[in-house]
């Protein structure tokens, strides 16, 4: 049978508004199901709301809409507590690191799901790979400077740990008498072979941190002038997210400096070794700045929940 145009035009109608409506009622029944997985989740029931996130993506597998985004995101939380519950689910784990890839394919730039996808994957024993995440995200373009600088400093981190292990142990360092006064001395490996790692991982990690610091913003600086009390909760929080990232860097920075200064001692050259203490120093006293700057942030926090716990105290009574 054949449609008149007017049919045809009442047929597309209805579509159009069944359609609406279908896609306005999912959206409904997926913030419900939030609202209940995220009560769920704070009362440690999860595998309620690992339900109840589950239905969330199944509504919007793409996560196209911010309830499957976020849906997506609580559920992979979700799935890591589950597993953190119980260190035998490796299934649980395993989904958990292919719901964080979800969401990081859809926002790159999600600091807290990377981090702890890098986290659980080093956790499960794939080092390997965890460490190629973050190599990968320190050369990524499209990720945030700040945090392409956080991933630099990490891997520095690693090659710290690698010189430190060295450095810092007998007979490598030792306690001696100078002056009256107990100092240290340090002494070239017994093995050759570690005291090329040394200096490889010495080197390679003042090379990472130098690639972190680079990309720190002109105001990192500048924020120890900053006036907190004029400030919102969120610019705070903002800013200390910064300059957490950057005052690692520095710390860093001045620890890698410190272990060329050892190896320079270990090689008997005493200019290099009061150079390379100097700018540790020097970047030792960057860090003890930020980190004042921080203590700052954290200090004017406490004093605004304080006053507003007064607040409410007083309209008590």
């Amino acid at each position: 049978m054949r449609l008149s145009r007017l049919g045809i035009f009442v047929l597309i109608a209805f579509t159009i508004l069944t359609g609406a409506n279908c896609s306005y009622y999912n959206r409904i029944v997926a913030r419900k199901n939030l609202v209940d997985g995220a009560t769920a989740y704070k009362e440690r029931k999860f595998q309620v709301a690992e339900q109840l996130f589950r239905k969330t993506v199944e509504i919007d597998p793409n996560a196209d809409t911010m309830e499957g985004k976020t849906a997506q995101l609580f559920l992979a939380r979700t799935l890591h507590s589950e597993y953190i519950s119980d260190r035998k689910d490796i299934p649980k784990a395993e989904a958990a690191v292919q719901s964080y890839k979800k969401v990081l394919a859809k926002d790159i730039n999600d600091q807290g799901s990377f981090k702890a996808l890098a986290s659980l994957t080093d956790t499960l024993g794939r080092k390997d790979e965890s460490l190629q995440m973050i190599t990968d995200r320190a050369a990524n373009a499209g990720v945030k400077p700040e945090y392409r600088a956080e991933a630099y400093t990490s891997l520095a981190a690693r090659q710290y740990s690698c010189a430190n292990e060295i450095s810092d142990v007998e007979p490598v360092k030792k306690t001696v008498k100078k002056d009256g006064k107990e100092v240290y001395q340090y002494t070239k490996p017994e093995n050759a072979e570690d005291f090329t790692k040394l200096k490889t991982c010495a080197d390679e990690g003042l090379r990472l941190v130098d690639e972190a610091l680079k990309l720190e913003p002109a105001d990192v600086q500048q924020m120890k002038s900053l006036n907190l009390k004029s400030m919102t909760p969120q610019d705070i929080d903002a800013k200390e997210e910064m300059l957490k990232i950057f005052s690692s860097a520095w710390s860093y920075k001045a620890n890698l400096l410190y272990q060329k200064m050892r190896i320079a001692e270990m090689e008997g050259n005493s200019a290099d070794k009061d150079s390379f203490k100097a700018k540790g120093d020097e970047a030792r006293a960057t860090f003890s700045s930020l980190n004042e700057t921080e203590k700052n942030m954290e200090a004017e926090k406490d004093a605004r929940k304080k006053a507003e716990e007064d607040k409410k105290d007083s309209n008590k009574k």
